[in-house]
Order: C-alpha cells, then structure tokens, then sequence
C-alpha cells in the first residue's frame, strides 16, 4: 500500500501530541520497515518546518526531517499537479495539494486525522489507527 502522509501525522510525532503520536509514530515504524510505500508532499515538509521550528528548534525539526526522508520519498509532483489541485472542488487549497500529491506518487491513501476535510478527495484517506489496523 502506498501513502501519502499529511502534515498532522508528521507534526503528530514531532511534538509528541497526545492522544495521536503514538498511532503516528507507529506508522512511520511500518513505513520505515516497507521502503518505496511512504511519500510527502513538497509543500507538507516546509509546513512542518515552519510549524515544528518555534517548539523544537530549526536544528531538531532539520533532523527529522532528514531522519523522515531516509524512508520516505517526496512525492514526484508537477505543474499540472498544481492545476489538478486548482480544479479540485475542496474547500482547502493546501488540501487540494495533497491530493494532487497522492495522485503524483501513486498514492492509495493519505494518512490524516483530518479526515472531515478531504470528504470530497477523489483519494481515499484514513487516520493513522486506521492504517495500522490494515497494515500487517
């Protein structure tokens, strides 16, 4: 299974948010253990960067960042993947990206905790507990 991981999960790990690291970070584990099956989006790592920074320092969110792409990829996106996001009818555009980005990559679902708001995303996505349950 290929996934797109989206910005929560990451930050999830990174900031050890309870109740939802430890689904997150579990997730990661399996990516790491399945080589070629974890992508992100370009535009997720400066989010997180920009997001994690204030909290871990920009040397401790560097470091993960260069720990997450020992394993995971970063998805092949394009123009036209920026225009297949424009013409998604989702009410948030970075969303709209990380469907374009799933698209780019092969991606069968994006992780998120932020299911309500890919409701009308032509890519399945499921919380990282979710995953876990289908990933064996």
């Amino acid at each position: 299974m290929i996934i797109l991981l989206d910005t929560d999960v990451l930050i999830d790990v990174a900031l050890d948010r309870a109740p939802h690291a430890a689904a997150a970070a579990q997730l990661l584990d399996r990516l790491q253990q399945r080589p070629g099956s974890g992508f992100v989006a370009w535009h997720t790592v400066a989010n997180f960067y920009y997001l994690v920074r204030p909290t871990r320092g920009g040397g401790d969110a560097r470091a993960f960042i260069a720990e997450l792409i020992r394993f995971v990829e970063v998805s092949p996106t394009t123009t036209d993947s920026l225009r297949r996001a424009a013409r998604l009818e989702m009410k948030d555009f970075e969303d709209a990206m990380q469907v374009a980005a799933a698209e780019a990559c092969g991606a069968e679902v994006i992780a998120t905790r932020n299911v309500r708001d890919y409701v009308k995303a032509p890519v399945r996505v499921a919380t990282p507990k979710t995953l876990l349950a289908e990933i064996v």
